[in-house]
């Protein structure tokens, strides 16, 4: 398989309505703000965009309407998250409909697996279609990893092309990288204060939940890093690192959503339990986006 996740990746957030529903106009919005500030591919109904959040009819329009904006311009990554290995299947059959380019596939919630049981979802997932897949580690929310050994197995599979790590350990990342070095697999980063480290461990890109709020600071990291500048790439990583430290003042996705309706794209506020930002919060918010130049 020739499909190659590489540089900055935002997992889109859910615009929403008041009463809960999605703003599917600010949806649209939202994916030309992204693209025409240089990102490199959209990740809609990840962490970031609430997916556990909706209903498959839901689902299905968002990634349609994602598709439909993106326009070819970028690939578009369609999350398949889901707690049993069946319920993740029914997923991609909506993306292949849809027509999405790859999936990303987190690991299951609240169960705790083995590794082996780890292997055998993913090859399960990956022997029912023929979508690239994107594995997706996020153990600081779903407490269960991705070993890099297990993850060096998987990547002998074809149509398993990637793996986002969002563990926030650089060991970890790295020996994912160490590991599937030879073989025909990238690795994404998936903490937004890391990138450029890991492209210097040799990364393709990232999934950077702060490229919804910024997404040409984001890019920048990528695309100076590619074209030699390490200086500037370095500089861009550091002018990034303040919102997603930020990130810790609510319950996430809340700072990005606040972050985007403080630049003027009316996203709204997250799904209830998830609370708005105090006004205290939104205060120390707003002047990190003002010193990185975003209002």
């Amino acid at each position: 398989m020739n499909f190659i996740p590489k540089g900055i990746i935002p997992p889109i957030i859910t615009p929403l309505k008041d009463d809960g529903e999605v703003n599917f106009p600010v949806l649209r919005q939202l994916v030309n703000h992204l693209i025409e500030n240089g990102v490199h591919g959209l990740f809609p109904v990840g962490t970031t965009g609430e997916f556990y959040a909706f209903n498959n009819e839901t689902y299905r329009k968002i990634l349609e309407m994602v598709k439909e904006e993106a326009a070819g311009r970028v690939p578009v990554y369609g999350g398949a998250n889901h707690i049993t290995t069946r319920g993740v299947i029914e997923l991609i059959k909506i993306c292949e409909e849809v027509g999405v380019d790859a999936v990303s596939v987190l690991t299951p919630m609240f169960i705790s697996q083995t590794q082996e049981e780890l292997y055998d979802y993913f090859a399960t997932i990956a022997a029912s279609t023929t979508l690239p897949i994107v594995l997706y580690n996020n153990c600081p929310k779903t407490n269960i990893t991705i070993s890099p050994a297990t993850v060096a197995k998987l990547a002998d599979i074809d149509n398993i092309v990637a793996v986002k790590d969002s563990t926030g350990d650089m060991t970890n990342t790295a020996e994912y990288i160490r590991l599937t070095i030879e073989k025909n697999f990238s690795v994404l980063m998936g903490r937004d204060t890391l990138i450029y480290a890991a492209l210097c461990y040799g990364a393709t890109g990232a999934v950077a939940s702060c490229a919804n709020v910024a997404p040409r600071i984001t890019a920048d990291i990528y695309d100076k890093y590619m074209s030699g500048d390490m200086k500037g790439a370095l500089d861009a990583q550091f002018v990034l690192a303040p919102l997603r430290i930020a990130c810790s003042m609510g319950t996430f996705p809340a700072v990005i959503k606040e972050g985007l309706v403080q630049e003027g794209i009316p996203v709204g506020k997250c799904l209830e339990p998830i609370a708005e930002l105090k006004p205290e919060e939104k205060e120390k918010l707003h002047k990190v986006l003002t010193e990185m130049g975003l209002v």
